[in-house]
């Protein structure tokens, strides 16, 4: 039988030979490939599965064939083109001639501001971008599911299975409900991360997703950005990071140990009179590098000759270049010593070898990728401590009979028993008996909320000292807290890493480089010495290279860093991620949570009204009836009888009454301690007076305990999470830095109020859930703004791992500790401000530090290139290249170490 199908991803005769070679390869199976109608015409004695021979084109490429007599997605309608000034595009041109639909981005690659492209237009009136329409056509919406090419090559036209587009290579992208559901949704949502589906996880991935969901199979560095790769978690939430970090502390040491010895051979020989010749020290210093470059250091030298590949000119550009170049020449002055001309010789008239250039600069580029790798090392553990709040089991009541089940056993209308102490299961509510709730990492409030009969309870969430029995509403996925777990996990990869000056520099500073080494050869051929134009041009070309790579660029951005980490630390402030300390000084807003982080998260007794009793007298019954209570306000009551020397009365008939209170006898008296229906359910009067100043305290953010003698009322207690000493001086502080301050907190509206005003801060929201905080953060950022979060619960965590810096307090949860960047050991906001007074310092010691990386290497470039030999017949020597490298890494050293004598003692 014969039959005619269409290929799709075919666009070249070498296509055509790959595609004519794999089907023809196939028993029974003769292809005729035609390049010009873009088909394949199959002869076969049996009848063809087309499923069959895709899976064998698969193994060659992304080629693929199609039936014309089955029915097809076809074309949609073809879309108007968008007027220039709805658009924007990145001034660097990271990704080319792409362009971008909402203002106020950056760009996913450089990080820049986007800019309008009339900017563009006005340089060059004859630029003609080919960008489609910004909103996903009307029709996709009959599409959820299928994929689609976000440059649109092939017009609007929709895929079956998710792959590669045939035209430009790039990943599909699914059409799903969200993009087709919002008619001005945007394009932009390419560079963010991507859903991790089963076929992603424990692959690699940019975390500044250079090329979208784009995945790797192992870590040799983005090809784009070449930044590292990230591991995908497993589906357990689980990654690897410690493989990398592992793998690089290994390569760092053996680097190290052989970089030693090289490096001491080389400048020692300055000082020393080592018992061999120069000859022989050549070849150990070989010997020794061998495993630094080829071992060690290979995959920075993938990393740039991919760089070069693609032309997306980075820092190991810069490495690859001046590596190779020091080696090469090297090798070739150790071989063929006799034709280096005596000019760039050294002072004994011996062959410049650049092997401890090349050792040196893997080994202190390898340590900068080591502390990178720092900050990705644990970054699975937020969703750790997150699943471990959910348990595992359940009491599912079937029957009238009570059955210990596993989670994953549990449907929606399920009856399950809670009992005291234990984690609510799943999502629901109550439908018999009531209880005392602590809520506190959904809303962060450490008071428990009372809970009767139809109201909702939360999965991860502890039960009092209460039996209840709750019907199950959500499971599985739709829980609020596996959507908690989602949301840090999503936030987490989202967040796209600073990108590094040093990349910036190199994008500008490798061309620039070729073509003076280009230049010197034209230059040295045409004007050189008749009997040596070709060698000194040569030789000149090649010591442009050497001497452009900074030796001490590896060492400029982490040894700053490494400083600037430790003073952090002796100053509270422990810093997981180095590159967030070097952002912190961009920050212009500050969201913060208020319990635990402007206040002090627990209650305190602050207050004792008394209606014609003693002080002493009430905080005594108090007391009396509170040891035997495990409510957090008992602690205080507890906490403030201790200081003040009160001994407890015996009690009997001792009963906590959920929902209102204690109650029990002491000295043959009844006493009561709780709220008001405490003391309505027991025909106890409350005057009018006490009435009004309970009233009055409340508006005031406090909660009040009432107390009780038989039938009167002695007067009341009041609680209140008391704001830190230094909340206020951190908040004053930050917004005369110009950072806004935004208070969220799931707190009610008169607390949050209170707080707000008596710190001054004069933007806050109530009542918010984990989505609230978390969606704020994304607001502000798609406004182009830098946002720091600070908090101290599960239920800040989703937000500190979206936000641009993460600041968790150290007197916090732990999954609070592990979604952040940043950690406060003592718990002070105060040291919000000394963070970022430590980023600015920072930052500009890493400019100086860059500075010092160059300015050496520059000054060497003409030398090397030879322009002082018309003057003085001068080239440049080993000894000079070697003082510019020496001295560079020397002055980033003691540049770097400045960074301790910074204060960070804020008055």
């Amino acid at each position: 039988m014969q039959k005619k199908y269409k290929i799709q991803g075919m666009t070249c005769s070498g296509c055509q030979k790959k595609i004519s070679e794999k089907l023809n390869s196939i028993q029974s199976i003769n292809a005729d490939i035609n390049l010009e109608k873009n088909t394949a015409t199959i002869h076969s004695e049996k009848e063809i599965n087309i499923d069959i021979l895709n899976e064998y084109l698969k193994e060659i490429g992304n080629y693929k064939l199609e039936d014309p007599d089955k029915p097809e997605k076809a074309f949609l309608k073809p879309q108007d083109r968008v007027s220039p000034s709805s658009v924007y595009y990145c001034p660097m041109e990271c990704e080319g001639e792409k362009v971008y639909f909402k203002q106020g981005e950056r760009c996913p690659v450089c990080n820049m501001f986007l800019v309008p492209i009339e900017e563009k237009l006005a340089k060059d009136p004859n630029y003609k971008p080919a960008f489609s329409k910004t909103n996903l056509p009307e029709d996709f919406k009959d599409h959820v599911g299928d994929f689609y090419c976000p440059m649109f090559c092939e017009g609007d036209k929709v895929y079956d299975e998710k792959g590669d587009c045939p035209v430009c290579n790039m990943h599909l992208e699914e059409i799903t409900q969200d993009l087709v559901g919002n008619s001005h949704s945007s394009h932009s949502h390419s560079h963010e991360a991507p859903k991790v589906t089963d076929d992603m996880a424990g692959r690699y991935y940019c975390p500044m997703f250079c090329e979208g969901d784009k995945t790797y199979d192992s870590n040799l560095g983005c090809p784009v950005c070449g930044m590292d790769l990230v591991k995908y978690p497993d589906k357990n939430g689980e990654s690897d990071e410690d493989e990398t970090f592992n793998i690089l502390k290994r390569k760092f040491i053996i680097s190290l140990v052989f970089t030693i010895p090289v490096f001491i051979l080389s400048m020692g020989r300055m000082v020393i009179n080592f018992p061999f010749s120069h000859q022989i020290q050549g070849w150990i210093e070989l010997i020794l590098t061998l495993p630094v470059l080829f071992y060690s250091g290979w995959f920075l030298m993938k990393r740039g000759f991919v760089s070069f590949k693609t032309w997306n000119l980075n820092m190991f550009s810069l490495i690859a270049l001046g590596v190779s170049a020091a080696f090469i020449f090297s090798i070739a002055a150790l071989l063929f010593p006799d034709v280096i001309p005596h000019e760039i010789r050294g002072h004994s008239h011996e062959t410049p070898l650049y092997f401890e250039a090349v050792s040196v600069i893997i080994t202190l580029v390898i340590l900068g990728q080591l502390m990178e790798a720092l900050a990705h090392k644990k970054t699975g553990n937020a969703i750790k401590e997150l699943m471990n709040l959910s348990p595992s089991e359940a009491n599912l009541i079937v029957n009238g009979e009570e059955k210990r089940v596993s989670l994953s056993e549990i449907k929606i209308g399920d009856l399950l028993k809670v009992k005291p102490g234990e984690k609510i299961p799943v999502d629901g509510k109550i439908t018999e008996g009531n209880s005392v709730v602590d809520e506190s990492m959904i809303t962060g409030e450490p008071i428990p909320v009372e809970k009767n009969t139809d109201d909702p309870v939360t999965s991860g969430t502890i039960n009092g000292n209460q039996v209840f029995i709750m019907k199950t509403e959500k499971v599985g996925d739709e829980t609020l807290l596996s959507k908690i777990i989602k949301m840090v996990n999503d936030a987490s990869r989202s967040r796209a890493p600073i990108q590094k000056l040093t990349d910036k520099v190199a994008k500008i500073f490798v061309p620039t480089v070729i073509t003076v080494a280009v230049v010197t050869f034209i230059l040295w051929q045409i004007f050189g010495p008749e009997n040596q134009k070709t060698l000194l041009a040569f030789v000149n070309a090649v010591a442009v290279l050497i001497v452009a790579c900074p030796c001490a660029l590896g060492l400029a951005t982490p040894m700053s860093l490494m400083v600037g980490i430790g003073k952090g630390a002796k100053n509270g402030i422990l810093i997981k991620n180095a590159e967030a300390l070097e952002q912190m000084n961009k920050v212009n807003v500050l969201i913060t949570d208020k319990t635990g982080t402007l206040t002090e998260g627990k209650a305190s007794l602050e207050h004792i009204e008394t209606v014609n009793s003693d002080q002493n007298l009430i905080l005594k019954l108090a007391y009396s009836l509170n040891q035997n209570s495990e409510h957090p306000l008992s602690n205080a009551v507890i906490q403030k009888a201790k200081e003040k020397n009160i001994s407890a009365e015996k009690v009997i008939d001792f009963e906590n009454i959920s929902g209102k209170g204690l109650q029990g006898k002491i000295n043959g008296k009844m006493v009561y301690v709780g709220n008001q229906n405490l003391m309505l359910s027991n025909n106890i009067q409350i005057t009018d007076n006490l009435k009004q100043k309970a009233v009055e305290i409340q508006s005031k953010a406090y909660t009040i305990s009432y107390i009780a003698e038989e039938n009167n009322v002695l007067g009341f207690v009041s609680f209140k999470d008391k704001i830190k000493e230094t909340s206020k001086k951190a908040i004053k502080l930050l917004m005369k830095d110009g950072i806004d301050v935004i208070m969220m907190t799931g707190d009610n509206e008169h607390t949050a109020k209170a707080v707000a005003e008596e710190l001054g801060i004069q933007h806050y929201k109530a009542n918010c859930l984990p989505e609230d905080k978390l969606n704020e953060v994304k607001k502000l950022q798609q406004q182009g703004k830098i946002v720091a979060m600070t908090g101290d619960g599960i239920n800040d965590s989703p937000a500190l791992a979206q936000s641009n810096i993460g600041i968790a307090m150290g007197t916090g949860t732990d999954v609070a500790i592990e979604s952040a960047e940043i950690t406060l050991l003592k718990g002070d906001i105060l040291g919000v401000a000394k963070a970022k007074l430590l980023s600015e310092k920072l930052v500009k010691n890493i400019k100086e530090n860059l500075f010092f990386a160059f300015v050496y290497n520059i000054l060497g470039i003409p030398i090397a290139a030879g322009l002082l030999y018309p003057f003085f017949g001068i080239l440049l020597s080993p000894m000079i290249a070697a003082a510019a490298m020496s001295f560079s890494s020397l002055s980033v050293i003691l540049n770097s170490l400045r960074l301790n004598s910074v204060d960070l003692n804020i008055k």
